[in-house]
């Protein structure tokens, strides 16, 4: 039988400063053993993150305190071990990989060297052997040219580059354990499918137990073998990934399953309108490298796009990161400029406008980007955020307040939020607020980028049902931005397939999520994480797309 690796028992965490409200945690219960990976899922605020912080003894001790039970590491218990202790454990027998690699890399470093301080500090080898055991490494997560790698910066890497970086630094003297907090929300599907690959043929290879910390049941689905569920600081269910998929106990499971997106497109609506409110003609976007002692080099980003906008219609953007998604996005809003082409904004060409001039038509198409906790100024309340746009358009404060009012609760929020900090919220919250600043202008087109990528399922349901009975109600265009395949498929009339800044291929979301004609859109398909699964089924559905 595989050895326990972790065993956590009726843990419970609280307040540092000893409030009287609940447990963050309370009597949470976990087995894992070698060679085996766990998945905890569930919604924002589950106790997920608390869960694994506190098995790397990362919490932060000023505001949270294991008040009672007990976390064993192969045996040896961590709650109540010491600082230098924990610290010696840490890469050596646990490894943690977050979910934005980004902001766990030191920027002024390079990766070759962020590995090898980890070498440093607890191997006793010279400094060449260190070298190779990191390129050994950087090979063995599958990075190309290793030598390049070790000696770039993170900004010089791609997403996925960044991550496989990371798992190389967390695996490099090969822990028992090694916990990974989303580590693949952030990124497309394929290079998703890839990450989730290299886990695993790494966690065979070197029988590491994982604890996979995600809300995404499409990748429980293609790589847990256990599956706890948690809410509101309490596991809720716990067992194996087909028991629980195919016959889920608890409602909250049942919901969770539930909230998953199909991949089969939804029904085709009926167009209302042939009213064209937003088009691209040609459209490209070029940069050029200008970089001191740099050779100077041309990257074209976006590549002659031709795509038309009808009112009432979705179109849906779809590619891998760095496919142009995004600048093509900002192109049509004119927040950069493109290199040549034609944008129409109903019949105005707006491409040949000034700035000055511009400023009329911004009300007319508006955006919610990915992160709304960074396009809202922390400083302003939720009252200040929405009636900033009415206000600079000359609307009276008294009526621009109380559209805010009549905004929030078109969104589904409470007016007392109005005045509330960013801060102060919940991630659909915020971007909630998000969605009723962009609606406080009342626009003919409204650019969704990943708009809903960044939250947990539910949520991400929830946002968008109110899309769809926004665009119902207001007749609203909507772009809608994302890599998300099955979160296409439900929301979008027709979608663009965007590969190396040209559109591949575009139609009818049922046509071309369905029957896919071009080599890229069929990759993206098959890499779309549990495809073969009907999460709304009790089991695996037979059929799969063709």
């Amino acid at each position: 039988m595989a050895s326990a690796v972790l065993q956590i028992s009726d843990l419970e965490i609280r307040l540092a400063n000893g409030a009287a409200s609940g447990a963050i945690l309370e009597k949470v219960s976990l087995n894992l053993v070698e060679g085996e990976t766990m998945c905890l899922v569930g919604e924002s605020g589950s106790g997920k993150t608390v869960t694994a912080l506190s098995v790397m003894g990362l919490l932060p001790v000023a505001d949270l305190r294991v008040a009672s039970g007990s976390i064993r590491l192969a045996g040896e218990e961590l709650v109540g071990a010491s600082q230098h202790r924990l610290r010696e454990l840490r890469t050596t027998r646990m490894a943690m990989i977050f979910q934005e690699p980004m902001a766990a890399l030191n920027p002024v470093m390079t990766i070759g060297r962020q590995i090898d301080e980890v070498l440093s500090a607890h191997t006793g080898l010279r400094r060449l052997e260190r070298r190779e055991r990191v390129e050994d490494m950087l090979a063995q997560v599958e990075l190309p040219d290793v030598k390049r790698i070790a000696a770039a910066y993170p900004h010089q890497l791609s997403g996925g580059q960044r991550q496989r970086a990371m798992i190389a630094m967390a695996l490099i003297l090969q822990p028992k354990l090694l916990i990974a907090d989303e580590p693949t929300s952030a990124l497309d599907v394929r290079t998703q499918k890839q990450i989730l690959d290299l886990m695993r043929r790494l966690r065979d290879q070197h029988g590491t137990a994982i604890l996979f910390v995600t809300h995404d049941m499409g990748v429980v689905a293609e790589i847990a073998d256990h599956v706890a569920v948690m809410q509101q600081g309490r596991i809720v269910e716990n067992g194996l990934l087909k028991n629980v998929f195919e016959a889920a106990k608890h409602n909250h499971t049942k919901k969770l399953l539930a909230a998953v997106p199909h991949l089969r497109p939804r029904e085709a609506r009926t167009a209302t309108s042939d009213e064209m409110v937003l088009e691209a003609q040609s459209l490209s976007k070029g940069y050029r490298n200008t970089a001191w002692l740099q050779p100077q080099q041309h990257v074209d980003a976006v590549i002659d796009v031709d795509l038309a906008l009808r009112k009432g219609r979705t179109l849906g953007i779809v590619g891998e990161s760095g496919s142009g998604k995004s600048t093509l996005a900002r192109c049509l809003l004119r927040l950069i400029e493109p290199s040549k082409g034609r944008i129409l904004l109903g019949k105005t060409d707006i491409t040949a406008l000034s700035r000055t001039a511009l400023t009329r038509y911004r009300r007319d198409i508006q955006i919610v980007v990915q992160d709304p906790y960074r396009s809202l100024n922390p400083r302003l309340s939720v009252a200040d955020i929405i009636t900033e746009g009415p206000l600079n358009f000359g609307v009276a404060r008294v009526q621009a307040l109380e559209k805010a009012a009549e905004l929030l609760g078109l969104v589904g929020l409470p007016s007392k939020l109005l005045r509330a900090l960013p801060h102060q919220l919940s991630g659909g919250q915020r971007q909630r607020v998000a969605l009723a600043r962009a609606l406080a202008l009342e626009p003919r087109v409204l650019v969704a980028d990943e708009a809903v990528s960044a939250l947990d399922m539910s949520t991400q349901a929830e946002i968008l049902r109110l899309l769809a009975d926004l665009q119902k109600r207001l007749g609203l265009a909507m772009l809608f931005v994302t890599h998300d395949l099955r979160v296409a498929a439900q929301v979008c009339d027709d979608v663009a397939i965007m590969q190396g800044g040209r559109i591949v291929e575009q139609g009818p979301a049922a046509d071309v999520l369905i029957r896919p004609r071009h080599a890229y859109t069929q990759a993206l398909v098959e890499a779309v994480p549990g495809r073969h699964w009907n999460f709304a089924a009790p089991k695996p559905a037979e059929a799969t797309l063709s």
